[in-house]
């Protein structure tokens, strides 16, 4: 419980001791937006390890030289704890983007720091602004900036990780329109850290594998037809390979 209380508080003293910074990336973004980018993503990418580190995680990174890190990407993922942002944004090499869900924009500041980071807002209950938020992805994606995406829709909360739920097919589109290679993440028992034992953190043994990157246009037809089936199974063979690590 100790482990929960610290990184609240520590949480909520940056969000607030952070506003001069906020200030100070969107001076800086007047001049050079890049520049702004890249201090925005290594402050966050900090904190984002310092919480790691609180809560006792120990992370085993698998293939992580399948990431290009002179282009962008669309990375697609399982998704079983809220800790699976910070276990896969503190590692990314170039600016990156995640598809949120809408009700983040409710938090102040937070949603302030994501908006910095090229973070999308989806309304899961609009078709109409879902696809919007699609195609700016897919301009995100062009104007150099990967984009992370866990397709089953929500966190999932059944009993093992291997039991994943579907992927929607719709936020391929992002690479199938860009032809940017898709990084398949897996990752094993973060769910231990926090979702298992609520509200406790404890320490956890997790494992990220990063796959070989998919290349739409070099799939068969029938496999870029059902794309999110491809990578979903890729993802699962991965998962169960590890499984035996913990």
């Amino acid at each position: 419980m100790i482990r929960f209380i610290i990184i609240c508080i520590l949480l909520g003293t940056f969000l607030i001791l952070s506003i001069p910074l906020l200030l100070a990336e969107w001076l800086i973004g007047k001049f050079n937006p890049y520049a702004r980018d890249i201090s925005s993503l290594r402050i966050v990418q900090f904190m984002f390890r310092v919480f790691l580190k609180i809560a006792g995680v120990q992370l085993d990174v698998i293939g992580e030289e399948n990431v290009p890190k002179d282009q962008p990407v669309l990375y697609i993922g399982n998704h079983r704890s809220y800790f699976d942002i910070l276990l896969t944004y503190s590692r990314t090499p170039i600016r990156t983007g995640y598809i949120a869900k809408k009700e983040m924009l409710r938090y102040p500041l937070l949603r302030d720091w994501m908006k910095l980071l090229h973070c999308l807002f989806l309304d899961r209950q609009d078709i109409r602004q879902g696809l919007q938020t699609i195609l700016t992805a897919i301009e995100k994606i062009k104007s150099g900036i990967s984009i992370c995406v866990f397709p089953e829709g929500t966190r999932n909360k059944a009993e093992s990780d291997i039991d994943m739920m579907e992927f929607h097919e719709g936020s391929f589109k992002i690479a199938t329109k860009t032809n940017c290679p898709i990084i398949p993440m897996a990752l094993s028992n973060s769910s231990g850290i926090f979702e298992k034992q609520f509200p406790k953190i404890k320490k956890t043994h997790v494992i990220l594998e990063y796959g070989a990157p998919i290349y739409p246009d070099q799939l068969d037809k029938e496999d870029k037809k059902h794309i999110g089936a491809y990578t979903r199974d890729i993802i699962i063979e991965m998962l169960k390979k590890n499984q035996e690590a913990l």
